[in-house]
Parts: structure tokens; C-alpha cells; sequence
């Protein structure tokens, strides 16, 4: 690992021990309890000492929260923010005009505070849907901002959680131009996962000079190959947002998408994505197991996604890997009504590394020795489902006793 201010060597990507959205040069995070909660902090900000270019990808779901919308709308402006808000607890979704107007008054809040136009503040929030924000806890958060004094981003990594078990946090450093570039990240989500967003917040940063409409397409790529596949029960949320900012703080020239080592960004920022997304796979509600599935041979690759994300989706799939049965009779019914299209005498399915189908006909194996490995944390699928050279991975958990309790009893 390496401290941010140590010197990269090479063109190595090095990740950063305990790295986080406030790593990269320029960034200030923090967070605190404000109220909504009963003990845990619950409000939490990020700040850019400059204008930062920035990017974001929204829920697909119709019911998009309040904050999403007014967050859309002031991004649109300039695309650029120089401040983000996140409450935890409370959604403020299917609360019409009342949340947009809550939403919209947190933003002149912090604008004030600030000292920032209010069209570069983001709100977001997470939570229980239908519910009003208490808007004088909200006020107190914002009057007790502080990016000079007491800021600490483990603080922030803390207050945008809600079932998640553990924080979700990373940071990168590459070299490109000789100038050290690095890019952090931290996200919640835990339920309501699912691809094509989900119950989930991202926030990444970077202290590269990229422009926005680079940004953008940077981060709707890395998005589809990262959270958007992965799954922890089927449902898309209302508050699902990734937002992307670049405040150029590093003091390299513009990096754009012609530049010789724009790849090595890019893939930076893929390594960021697919760090926070499969933990937040990994962090599933009551979830005991990270199921890996990859795909492969499908005419398209939309094909092999297609396939990947129903058999992590699966509800028989997921109870048969919390109980460690290997029924493989599940992942080739999953592969079935996933692509209708697919040709059974060319399916092969591997279980921990244990052939289980070949050409759409099971294969003897050693149960007890696929038993054992199925108890281990971390359960990897393949499929073959024909002969082109395409392929995807979607990521997922186990379905346990625990997802049933926490979802029951999740507003009483």
C-alpha cells in the first residue's frame, strides 16, 4: 500500500490503504448524527475546493426521488459541483412537492453556508420511502459543516449507510504525464440491489483534469460493467445515483479521451467501480456469501450479461448457495428462461470449479467434495452457452434467514 504522497513508480496503479472519496487532491469529506437515526451518524457532505467537472447516472425506476431530481436538474446547468449532501435514514421519496421543496431548501442551506451558487450542491438521501425529512435536523447538519476543522471522512463513509454491515471505501494512484492522478470512491447498499441501479449511492472523484462530456461517457461505461451487474434481490430503488466528479487539483494538463494513456484512467476507474460494487454484492442484507457467475460464448455480449445477472438473481439459485446444495438443476433453469435463444446441446456449467453440466447433460461429480467447497465465502459460476468470444460477470449474494427478518421488520 501507499500513502498518498509517496511518489509512484512506473505506471503502476497502486490502491491506497484505507482510501476513500476524500483521497485525491482537493476533496473534503465528513459526516455526523443529526438525528434521523437513533445512534449512528446519518448526515454526511463532500466538498471540492474548486468547481469540480462531474458525471451522474440516476435510477431507472419511475418513482425517482425527490433529491435525484433536483440533484438532475442543477447538474444539467454547467455540470459542475463543487459540493454533495447525503442524509441516510429517511428517502424522501414519494413525498411530491413538499420533497422536492425539502430538497431544493437544503441545497439554499448549504449554498449559504458555503458560500457555493446553489446548482453546484448535489442532494442525496437514502432511506425509508414515503417519509418527510425533519427539516430542522437537516438545518443542524448544514450549520455544522466544517471543511477547515473535524472533518474526517471515515465520518462521511459512516453517515450514508443504512443496513449495510461495514463501510465501502477505496482509492487508486496512476501516473500519467508524470503527474501522480488518483481516483476514490465510496458507496452504500445493501438491499433493493439490483442491475440498472439500485438502492445505492457512489460517489468517485478524481484530481485529473477531464472535461464532463468525457466524464459522462467514462462513467456510463464503467457503470454497466460494475454496479449494474450486480444483484442482491431484484428490486431498483428510488434514490439510485453515481456521480463522478474531476476537480483537476492534480495540476495535469487535460486529459481527454485522444490522449495516449487515457486507458489507464479508464481503467482506473474501472478497478475503483467493480471494488465498490462487489462490495456492496458482498454486503448484501443478511447475506453469508459473494456469488461470482461469468458467462460466456453468447452471440452478444448484451446476451452474456443478460444470462450472468438472472443466474445471480435467481432466488433458487441464491437459497441453494446459502445452503451449500449443489443443484445445478437451478443455474441451467436460469439460464433457460434468460435467452430463450440459446442452444441446450452447448451449455457446460462449472460449480467451484466442478464440472457439473456438458452439452446440456449433467456430468457425475463428487458431491461431498463440492458440498465442502460451497461453504466457503466466496462462490464462483461459469457458464458456456456457445462459442463466441464474448463474455460478462455479474456479482451477487446468497439469500439467508436474516434478508426475510431485516426486510419484515425494516420500518417497524
Amino acid at each position: 500500500m501507499l500513502d498518498k504522497t509517496e511518489e509512484l513508480i512506473d505506471s503502476e496503479m497502486i490502491v491506497i490503504e484505507e482510501g476513500d472519496v476524500a483521497s485525491p487532491k482537493g476533496y473534503i469529506a465528513g459526516g455526523m448524527h443529526v438525528g434521523l437515526r437513533r445512534e449512528k451518524k446519518d448526515f454526511g457532505w463532500l466538498y471540492s475546493s474548486v468547481p469540480a467537472n462531474c458525471a451522474a447516472v440516476y435510477t431507472q425506476n419511475a418513482f425517482k426521488a425527490a433529491p435525484l431530481k433536483v440533484t438532475e436538474e442543477s447538474i444539467n446547468v454547467e455540470h459542475k459541483l463543487s459540493a454533495i449532501v447525503i442524509n441516510s435514514a429517511i428517502a424522501n421519496a414519494c413525498t411530491g412537492q413538499r420533497g422536492l421543496d425539502d430538497a431544493k431548501q437544503t441545497q439554499k442551506w448549504i449554498s449559504s453556508k458555503l458560500q457555493l451558487p446553489e446548482h453546484q450542491i448535489a442532494i442525496a438521501s437514502t432511506g425509508l420511502i414515503g417519509e418527510f425529512l425533519p427539516m430542522q435536523k437537516i438545518e443542524y447538519g448544514v450549520n455544522n459543516i466544517d471543511i477547515l476543522n473535524n472533518a474526517h471522512s471515515s465520518d462521511f463513509n459512516e453517515a450514508i449507510l443504512t443496513t449495510d454491515k461495514e463501510t465501502k471505501h477505496i482509492a487508486v494512484q496512476i501516473k500519467i504525464d508524470d503527474e501522480v492522478i488518483t481516483i476514490g470512491g465510496s458507496c452504500k447498499g445493501s438491499g433493493m440491489i439490483h442491475p440498472n441501479m439500485a438502492t445505492m449511492l457512489g460517489f468517485m472523484t478524481t484530481d485529473a483534469n477531464v472535461e464532463s462530456e468525457d466524464l459522462n461517457g467514462l462513467l456510463k461505461e464503467s457503470v454497466d460493467e460494475t454496479f449494474n451487474m450486480i444483484t442482491v434481490d431484484g428490486d431498483t430503488s428510488t434514490n439510485d445515483m453515481v456521480i463522478l466528479l474531476a476537480n483537476g487539483e492534480s495540476g495535469q494538463h487535460t486529459l481527454t479521451k485522444s490522449h495516449p494513456e487515457w486507458e489507464k484512467f479508464a481503467q482506473a476507474v474501472q478497478y475503483v467501480s467493480q471494488f465498490l460494487a462487489q462490495s456492496i454484492a458482498r454486503d448484501g442484507e443478511g447475506a453469508t456469501k459473494l456469488i461470482k457467475v461469468n458467462v460466456k460464448g453468447a452471440k452478444t455480449k448484451a446476451q452474456n450479461s443478460a444470462i450472468a445477472k438472472t443466474i445471480v438473481g435467481s432466488s433458487l439459485v441464491k437459497t441453494a448457495i446459502h445452503g451449500a446444495d449443489p443443484n445445478f438443476g437451478r443455474i441451467v433453469t436460469s439460464i433457460g428462461y434468460a435467452d430463450h435463444t440459446v442452444d441446450t446441446n452447448e451449455v457446460d456449467v462449472w460449480l467451484c470449479g466442478h464440472l457439473l453440466v456438458s452439452k446440456g447433460m449433467n456430468v457425475t461429480f463428487d458431491e461431498l467434495d463440492l458440498k465442502a467447497k460451497m461453504e466457503q465465502d466466496t462462490i464462483e459460476i461459469e457458464a458456456k452457452v456457445g462459442n463466441s468470444h464474448h463474455s460478462s460477470t455479474a456479482f451477487g449474494c446468497d439469500l439467508s434467514y436474516d434478508y426475510v427478518k431485516i426486510n419484515a421488520l425494516y420500518r417497524t
